[in-house]
């Protein structure tokens, strides 16, 4: 089992507490490759490589484990998960179906607040876009995406995407990452599927929900294109 190699201290704030700033450093480090999957971690061990105390890392960590990004086992300690292609794949096929799901509730119970809050985050990716900043990006186009899984409103569904959160931040970077084309055609899907919720079309946001996200793990390397 792997040892956890050095990791930079956390930067001065930034707005975020020191948990948050703990859990993004560690999820990045994890997506990376910089925490290989086995690698055994601690907070213990962690908090004086990252500049705090035990405390905001043992909170990263829960959350990491939410995510699926860290697995405990008894006697064994927390370790880093498994992120191979097939796995990602495998869960990306299943992400693919509860999105759209959530994009057909989130349609049919849109309201002005939630098409505002849709709106700025969409604001934000046309910046990031325009600037090719892919982490500004990744994080609207997570936010968007948390928007409509709780505008779905079924906790069932709320469960069931935060348990694959990591699988999808992996998924999502190795997609903003694959080619400066890739940016443009994420945002006027973005910007598709915001439409369709706004007129409150269940069947085309779920359709273009769907299609996003196929799309995005064939750009990621994930899943090959159909054969014609």
């Amino acid at each position: 089992m792997a040892a956890a190699p050095p990791l930079p201290p956390l930067p001065p704030a930034e707005n975020l507490s020191l948990a948050e700033g703990a859990y993004r450093r560690l999820r990045d480090a994890i997506v990376r490759g910089e925490l290989p999957a086995g690698t055994k971690i601690s907070e213990r061990g962690l908090a004086p490589k990252l500049g705090i105390s035990a405390q905001p890392v043992r909170e990263a960590l829960r959350r990491l484990e939410a995510d699926g990004m860290v697995l405990t086992q008894p006697r064994s300690g927390t370790m880093v998960a498994e992120f191979g292609p097939a796995r990602l794949a495998e869960m990306g096929r299943i992400r693919m179906a509860l999105e759209g799901s959530a994009a057909a509730l989130a349609a049919e119970r849109a309201d002005a607040a939630l098409l505002a809050a849709l709106e700025a985050q969409l604001t934000r990716m046309r910046a990031a876009t325009a600037a090719e900043d892919t982490q500004t990006l990744a994080e609207a186009n997570e936010h968007f995406h948390a928007l409509i899984h709780h505008a779905a409103g079924n906790a069932f569904l709320l469960r069931s995407l935060t348990a694959l959160r990591g699988y999808d931040h992996v998924n999502r970077l190795r997609a903003l990452e694959s080619t400066p084309k890739e940016l443009p055609k994420a945002l006027a899907e973005h910007e598709a599927l915001a439409r369709a919720i706004r007129q409150q079309n269940p069947e085309l946001a779920e359709e273009r929900m769907r299609a996003h996200v196929l799309r995005s793990l064939r750009a990621g390397g994930l899943l090959q294109q159909d054969k014609k």
